[in-house]
């Protein structure tokens, strides 16, 4: 299965001004939903990112691990599931499925996907892997769990077992310039392990290094021949300063745990899962801000990350950036915005200005959508520079499910926005539109007669 062609065609339509990532917003794909990719990893080909993760839509037992693809990594088409919960076995009802990472093997032509496999109560802790042809396809509906000691079976099911006899839960992938590959994997009673993967990538073959610290969440990347493996604390689904540890052998030398990200801030609420180099020389952290209590509703702190040397990796929080992937690949703070208030907008059919203690000067436009279909209509937006933009909007949703508006830029054709939960206070959602210098309107309505969100304010880019 390959990506929707009509949908990335018309990212490259107009012109370029803004495409901003806003950390911790809700993330809406092709699909008119909120992404659902967590735990996930990216990989790339032929230009086009795929960015693969866990559905965590009906919470914690496992539902789908699914395919997003991008061409600049902000705005993404839903592509499919690779795998879906079958109806027994490893895949089957109430089962765990995580962290989900997929390499590509040259000498097999081959997309490999690793992940961890586990019981509801966590008592499994194995790896389990699957294949396929095609790198946002079908993978083969048989999950393979893998010992060394099975390395002459064929590749099919085989049960209950760990890798190398070894527990095996949080994971990832590492695959390195002799193209070689490794499972990166926590092993609660010794630590985390790099395991080396045979040629097929299917099997693990040997242990490499193992930390005696318990660190999870691990993700590794190569600088100038020198590796750096990230992850967290072992806390739940609460965040702590995650931290990196640095060697020039995968086998030796690895320095001790060091943390990256300002000291007490949890890594902005966020837990490491994976990191992407991109464009020229830069490096992306992908994070995961887990909601415990309503997984569909756990967003992504995607930020900026400095590697400068062994010493030297720094992970600054910002409320929005610029990846520039399709601008030269350097990325750029955010963009000075302008704000427009939902209350000072235009109310259509029952929407009107609403009590909202968290927004800006205490009020939003509420009532939008619901069986009145209520309006927010909000006129006279001008911006710098023509083209295609990221708007964040804040606003409330005091309900515990996702709200969703239809939104419509210059009469254009509506896009449908998510707007998660925002538990009591103000949320961000985000929408990429195409906007002239002056004179943008900007229309909220509801979705088949659903309520939408409060709206506090938009923020547009100046530029």
């Amino acid at each position: 299965m390959r990506p929707n062609s009509s949908f990335l065609l018309a990212f490259s339509a107009p012109a370029l001004a803004s495409l901003q990532i806003i950390p911790g917003a809700t993330w809406t794909a092709s699909d008119g939903r909120h992404i659902q990719a967590h735990g996930a990893g990216v990989i790339a080909e032929n230009g086009t990112y795929y960015l693969i993760g866990e559905d965590k839509t009906d919470g914690t037992p496992f539902q789908n691990v699914n395919c997003y693809a991008s061409t600049d990594l902000v705005r993404w088409d839903y592509v499919g599931a690779l795998l879906s919960r079958t109806s027994s076995g490893d895949l089957g009802p109430d089962r765990i499925v995580e962290r989900p990472k997929v390499i590509y093997n040259e000498a097999t032509q081959k997309y490999v996907l690793w992940m961890h496999i586990d019981s509801r109560d966590y008592g499994d802790a194995k790896a389990g892997v699957a294949t396929g042809d095609s790198v946002c396809g079908k993978y083969g509906k048989r999950l393979y769990h893998l010992l060394k000691s099975y390395s002459n079976i064929p590749l099919e099911y085989q049960g209950s077992v760990r890798p190398l006899g070894f527990q095996s839960r949080d994971m990832g992938l590492y695959k390195d310039d002799d193209g070689s590959a490794y499972l990166l994997t926590e092993d609660r009673q010794n630590g985390l392990r790099i395991d080396k993967l045979d040629s097929t990538y299917t099997k693990v073959e040997s242990n490499v290094y193992t930390w005696s610290e318990k660190i999870e969440s691990p993700a590794m990347v190569k600088v100038d021949g020198r590796y750096y493996m990230f992850g967290s604390h072992l806390t739940g689904w609460d965040p702590n300063d995650n931290v990196y540890s640095t060697s020039t052998s995968l086998s030796s030398g690895w320095s001790s745990w060091r943390e990256f990200a300002d000291d007490g801030a949890n890594t902005y609420a966020s837990q490491t899962t994976f990191i992407l180099p991109y464009g020229d020389g830069n490096f992306m952290y992908l994070g995961d801000r887990w909601r415990s209590d309503s997984l569909f509703s756990s967003t992504y702190i995607w930020l900026p990350l400095t590697i400068g040397g062994p010493t030297s990796v720094s992970l600054k929080n910002k409320v929005n950036w610029v990846p520039n992937l399709l601008g030269g690949g350097v990325w750029t703070e955010g963009i000075t915005e302008t704000s427009y208030e939902g209350e000072a907008g235009q109310a259509g059919g029952a929407a009107k200005t609403v009590s909202c203690n968290d927004c800006s000067g205490g009020n939003a436009m509420g009532y939008i959508g619901g069986p009145d279909s209520g309006t927010l209509t909000i006129s006279g937006i001008t911006t710098q520079k023509a083209g295609t933009t990221t708007i964040r909007i804040r606003y409330a949703n005091g309900d515990s499910s996702t709200r969703y508006a239809n939104v419509r830029v210059n009469d254009r054709p509506a896009v449908k926005l998510a707007f998660l939960p925002s538990r009591g206070g103000v949320g961000s959602s985000t929408l990429v539109a195409d906007l002239e210098t002056s004179d943008n309107t900007i229309v909220f309505e509801g979705v088949d007669g659903g309520w939408g969100p409060d709206i506090d304010r938009l923020f547009v880019p100046v530029e």
